[in-house]
């Protein structure tokens, strides 16, 4: 009878290993299971280091549609976006749950939870953070996707990662789809949320920048461009560094923030010659910019690995250094 209830036990515990996450214990030390490229899209929104906002990491307000697709397959979600590598993907999923396994929030809502209640438009909004040093400048990734989806699996969280490895602090926001006015107000709203919390989030604003690639680029330049009073935010000065990717908005002024402009010569979204007379405008209006200019790295690289934009993120990162130095 002991070998019965003892075989039982065994395959009740062992049975579809892949599929729920579990949590581990070492010792008195609590820590969540780490996903696999063998997981589905569901465990992202099943995870418990993700309860309350696990749909929010994924491109759509309504994922249901994808949640039986595999992790290996993670690029059909977005589209709009090339070079999706799903274990970079991962990498930076696994980040996160690593960060709450030690105790540190990664997920805050920039509207209050009553004005969520009041418009449901908003309730998929919210900050996703990646550490830094404490007190470190801030970044503020707005992912793209067309104002169809948001790309933060690509395009947000990886960056994210990228930025925090080198001491600074990044937020990747989920905005509302749509409407380009409503994902900047949503982005305004998120910069006077940090400004307003900075003290308790443990990162400095001074000296803050914003990255946008695509639709998320537009949101960025709307802000560089206007400030963030002009999208119903605090009265808060602009960014210290705007770091726009692949974006065919052609907006500039004298009073644009040092830029960081990056796209490939294949870009079959983006004009590539639109980006180019935007960065001799810049120029011309006496703003400092960068640009970089890639060949066959195509729409929505992310962090450009295995393109040959690969080595742009650092780039962009020293360019901001080099403003936060001023």
């Amino acid at each position: 009878m002991k070998w019965i209830i003892f075989l039982a036990l065994f395959s009740v515990c062992n049975s579809n290993p892949m599929r729920t996450p579990e949590t581990r214990t070492r010792g008195n030390d609590t820590t969540m299971a780490l996903l696999t490229l063998n997981h589905k899209v569901q465990d992202i929104v099943d995870h418990p280091s993700f309860e309350g906002f696990g749909e929010m990491l994924l491109p759509l307000d309504d994922n249901s549609s994808y949640y039986n697709t595999s992790l290996r397959a993670v690029s059909s979600l977005m589209p709009y976006h090339s070079s999706v590598q799903p274990d970079i993907v991962l990498a930076a999923i696994n980040n996160m749950i690593g960060q709450v396994g030690k105790g540190n929030t990664v997920f805050y809502n920039f509207y209050p939870v009553g004005q969520k209640q009041l418009d449901r438009s908003k309730e998929k909004t919210g900050l996703f953070l990646f550490r830094g040093k404490p007190g470190a400048p801030v970044a503020i990734i707005s992912p793209g996707g067309g104002f169809s989806y948001v790309g933060s699996l690509h395009e947000g969280f990886p960056l994210a990662q990228q930025i925090s490895q080198n001491g600074l602090n990044a937020f990747v926001i989920r905005y509302r789809i749509g409407s380009e006015r409503k994902a900047t107000e949503d982005l305004a709203a998120a910069i006077t949320y940090i400004f307003n919390n900075a003290a308790t989030l443990e990162v400095s604003t001074k000296n803050y920048s914003l990255w946008g690639g695509s639709a998320g680029a537009r949101m960025v330049g709307n802000i560089a461009l206007s400030g963030v009073t002009a999208y119903g935010g605090n009265d808060l000065p602009k960014p210290a560094a705007a770091i726009i990717a692949y974006t065919g908005q052609s907006s500039y002024s004298a009073d644009f923030p040092p830029t960081f402009i990056t796209v490939a010569a294949n870009d079959g979204i983006a004009n590539v010659n639109t980006v180019d007379r935007r960065v001799e405008n810049l120029k011309a209006a006496g703003v400092e910019v960068a640009y970089r200019r890639y060949q066959t790295a195509g729409h929505g690289f992310g962090t450009g690995q295995g393109t040959d934009a690969e080595g742009w993120m650092q780039e962009a990162i020293k360019f901001w250094e080099k403003q936060i130095s001023k």
